[in-house]
């Protein structure tokens, strides 16, 4: 063995899972972390803001990064206050990741990672950006007591909580403090001393119809134990009939913030034709039908069984409303929805609509898109693949849908070349 072989093998390889780290902690990054770096070594931190001195937990070892846990504030941030959850922090439940973030810098950091993505993922340049001008807005009732849909895992000994960060290991706890407050009424938890030996979860729905429904999830499949089987919602001046089950936006004031701004950017106007893409329930359908009017036309495309199903019973007294069960990408290329088109929602799931989606509705030529997006990473790299047809994105609302975790809703309006100028 020569001299060099036994150098290398004595030579440290860096950190390992629990060891402990000092680091200064640099910009925000997608997933609720800062960036650091240790000789060199990107290190995401998480429970840090941009700044901070900190010592980090290391909570995984991967080839060219590690993630960590900041454990100790040796120098805090302005930004940085006491978490209001007991459960909030390292080791603890992953449910909230910017706890310790004043809820305006909160704001200002989701900010700052849809500027990120949109200039490292969607190739905009900063200049493009800043016409942009990304920021994030807060609805109404502040950043606790949001949210109206609740998952609680079960852990084996039927008690129900919430999951820790990148685990499967379940944190019971006695109250979820971004929970609506009639979800935390509902007394599931192991603190109220209630047990679910035999599922697997507890989904709790508190609709703003008023509607509270307890269900209990037993290999994959829903029982209601409480509350009744199909809830009401009430968004976009109209009520909603749906499975408490189905997909509805967990903030209260969430579904009429998308359509105020879907319609702001759109500008449907009176006899034109629209299309509802990853249409769900019917909600912008319906917006979008109130605006073309009689002589206008809504074509929504939804592929889950259940949300074909609320989109078809709650959209029956709407004649100008046809309702296509497809995914969207089949329906685009097999031309189950035809055009012409003048104005398009684009509501993909979090995974984004997709290059296909995009120049088939590049192929399509309306006059402008609505992107509703759950995930800037996505989002940008669809507004890439339209910028690359040379579309642009012409305006962008970013909304705090998920107050204390570093989710963020945006909506964006892209126009093809004609509209330019």
């Amino acid at each position: 063995m020569s001299d060099v072989d036994v150098e290398v093998e004595g030579a440290r390889m860096g950190p390992e899972e629990a060891e402990r780290i000092e680091v200064t902690v640099g910009a925000v990054a997608p997933g609720g972390h800062c960036v650091a770096r240790l000789d060199g070594q990107v290190v995401f931190v998480r429970h840090a803001l941009p700044g901070e001195r900190v010592v980090a937990e290391v909570t995984e070892v991967h080839r060219g990064f590690l993630r960590a846990d900041a454990v100790t504030v040796l120098a805090a941030a302005p930004q940085r206050v006491e978490p209001p959850c007991p459960y909030a922090g390292p080791g603890r439940c992953g449910g909230c990741d910017l706890q310790h973030v004043a809820p305006e810098a909160q704001r200002d950091w989701k900010a700052s990672v849809v500027r990120e993505q949109l200039t490292r993922l969607g190739g905009l340049t900063d200049a493009e950006v800043d016409a942009l001008d990304p920021q994030v807005a807060a609805l109404p009732g502040g950043p606790l007591g949001w949210r109206s849909r609740v998952r609680y895992a079960v852990d084996a000994a039927g008690r129900a909580g919430l999951l820790k960060h990148r685990s499967h290991e379940v944190v019971p706890v006695d109250r979820c403090l971004i929970a609506h407050p009639a979800v935390q009424e509902t007394r599931v938890l192991a603190a109220d001393g209630t047990r679910w030996p035999e599922a697997e979860a507890v989904e709790v729905v508190a609709s703003t119809g008023g509607d509270v429904t307890v269900t209990a999830v037993t290999e994959g499949v829903g029982t209601p134990v409480r509350g009744p089987a199909t809830v009401r919602e009430v968004a976009a001046g109209r009520d909603w009939a749906l499975p408490a089950g189905s997909f509805w936006q967990v903030h209260p004031a969430a579904a009429d913030t998308l359509v105020a701004a879907v319609l702001e950017l759109l500008e449907p106007r009176a006899g034109e034709s629209a299309w509802d893409l990853y249409g769900g329930a019917g909600l912008f359908a319906a917006a979008l039908a109130d605006r073309v009017g009689p002589t206008g036309r809504v074509t929504l495309v939804e592929a889950a069984a259940d949300g074909v199903r609320a989109a078809r019973e709650n959209l029956a007294d709407t004649e100008r409303v046809e309702v296509v069960a497809a995914r969207v990408e089949t329906a685009l290329a097999r031309r189950r929805i035809t055009g012409p088109v003048d104005v398009v929602v684009l509501d993909p799931p979090r995974a984004g609509a997709g290059a296909q989606v995009v120049r088939g509705l590049v192929a399509a030529a309306p006059r402008a898109v609505a992107y509703v997006a759950c995930d800037p990473a996505a989002f940008a790299r669809d507004v890439r693949t339209f910028t690359a047809a040379g579309w642009r994105l012409a305006a962008l609302r970013g909304f705090d849908l998920f107050p204390m975790t570093q989710h963020v809703e945006l909506v964006g309006l892209l126009l093809p070349p004609a509209r330019e100028g």
